[in-house]
């Protein structure tokens, strides 16, 4: 089974809000016969097409395929959060890489969040960046390693957009006495994801770079000149950017064996009637589950709530997946009309840090955010960017993040993930 088309139509987005409240986009022509590209780039998400819009501005020539539409995957439906730093925090970033390469990663992440907001200014997207998101904790323990956090960025850092919040704090906040304490993220952000990737397709396309939808790519044929053959084409290439995320399969093991796919669900009530009770402030939300739950309003104050994790290839019951944990948050909701479920697929690491890798001489690829991704993709669309054109240190100090492979290899990584989020869900469960 091939999983971009596990759960999908080709070239149709999923019945999502996102895709019902999507800004106008023309589709594109898929590819047909044989075409030339400085840089060909397989993937049509962020990380793609902020490559795309910076190579186009510099002047080089691209091309760029995409398996179904721009931000089908990941990219147009996620819960639109632009958080702050890496996926990890930084007492880990400081044991993982030393205290100097852990400012360095962080000021990567202050960079990430900046680039989003700057290019849905400076191309006019249609998008909103709305500032704040908070963290909602279900422990004590979590409330006070989260405040002292917010503590270690001021003091070390010079990070100041955390507001703690105890137990009334979180409770006026969101509405819920779920949660034990908190705090709002002030310099973070949300979005409307897939307009953010139909922004990006525009100001790429008006930079120059040409997009083809509905044309996967079967394989890669290495040499001193990249060959990228799709079903009906193929582009002849200097160079090749893998911007497939959870989606890359067997086009390339390399990547493959480090960044592992994984399924997240979302749903959209009906306009509710009182918004301010379930969110106070227009700020998004996620708590402290490994298995995270997250949400926010949308403009037309719908609660957009993401909960609840699968690992084999079909999705399961959506709506019944995701209440389950909306309930516990918002029992009030309970019999509340759901109008839009939709389930995505994203891409895991390890240790949950990006995977920035060269399989190739002259194939760059950057993936695996772990649910960081949309300010990170679009910043590692941009540093892949510089790559291709010579100025690699970036790019190579994001390499230089370690980057184990999944054990069991890919006939046993399944079940062993699988094994091991049933157990951290447990926990979840139990409260450990």
């Amino acid at each position: 089974m091939n999983l971009l088309y596990a759960n999908d139509r080709p070239g149709e987005y999923p019945a999502s809000y996102y895709a019902a409240t999507a800004a106008p986009l023309a589709r594109f022509a898929p590819l047909r016969g044989e075409t030339t590209a400085d840089i060909c780039i397989i993937g049509a998400g962020y990380t793609g097409l902020s490559a795309a819009l910076h190579l186009a501005q510099a002047g080089r020539r691209v091309v760029v395929v995409e398996a179904h539409r721009v931000g089908f995957g990941a990219s147009g439906r996620n819960g639109g959060q632009v958080g702050s730093g890496m996926r990890l925090d930084q007492d880990d970033m400081e044991r993982i890489a030393g205290r100097d390469a852990a400012r360095q990663y962080w000021a990567f992440g202050e960079e990430a969040k900046a680039l989003v907001r700057d290019l849905i200014r400076e191309h006019a997207m249609p998008c909103t960046f709305h500032p704040g998101v908070a963290h909602a904790c279900w422990q004590e323990r979590e409330v006070r390693a989260t405040h002292a956090y917010a503590e270690k960025l001021a003091r070390d850092y010079g990070y100041t957009q955390l507001e703690p919040l105890d137990r009334a704090g979180i409770r006026d906040l969101i509405g819920s006495d779920a949660y034990k304490g908190g705090e709002i993220d002030w310099g973070a952000g949300h979005v409307h994801p897939l307009n953010y990737a139909i922004g990006l397709a525009q100001a790429a396309t008006a930079a120059g770079a040409v997009i083809h939808e509905c044309s996967p790519v079967h394989h890669i044929q290495h040499g001193a000149k990249a060959v990228v053959q799709t079903d009906k084409g193929r582009v002849v290439a200097d160079q090749v950017i893998l911007a497939c995320n959870g989606y890359i399969g067997g086009l390339e093991p390399k990547v493959a064996a480090k960044v592992m796919p994984i399924n997240n669900f979302i749903l959209a009530t009906a306009p509710l009637e009182d918004p301010a009770a379930i969110l106070s402030k227009p700020v998004a939300v996620a708590d402290t589950k490994f298995v995270v739950n997250y949400w926010r309003l949308s403009e037309d104050n719908r609660l957009l709530f993401g909960g609840g994790e699968s690992y084999g290839w079909k999705f399961p019951d959506l709506v019944k997946t995701v209440m389950k944990p909306m309930l516990e948050v918002y029992p009030q909701l309970r019999g509340i009309k759901v109008d839009y479920a939709w389930g995505g697929t994203l891409a895991i690491t390890m240790n949950r840090l990006p995977c920035f890798t060269r399989p190739n001489p002259n194939v760059w690829s950057a993936s695996g955010y772990s649910g960081h991704g949309v300010a990170l993709a679009t910043l590692a669309g941009k540093m892949m960017a510089e790559a291709v054109a010579g100025q690699t240190g970036r790019f190579d100090v994001m390499a230089a993040l370690p980057q184990p492979r999944f054990p069991g290899g890919v006939a046993l990584r399944w079940p062993l993930l699988v094994a091991a989020m049933t157990w951290f869900s447990l926990r979840d469960r139990l409260g450990i």
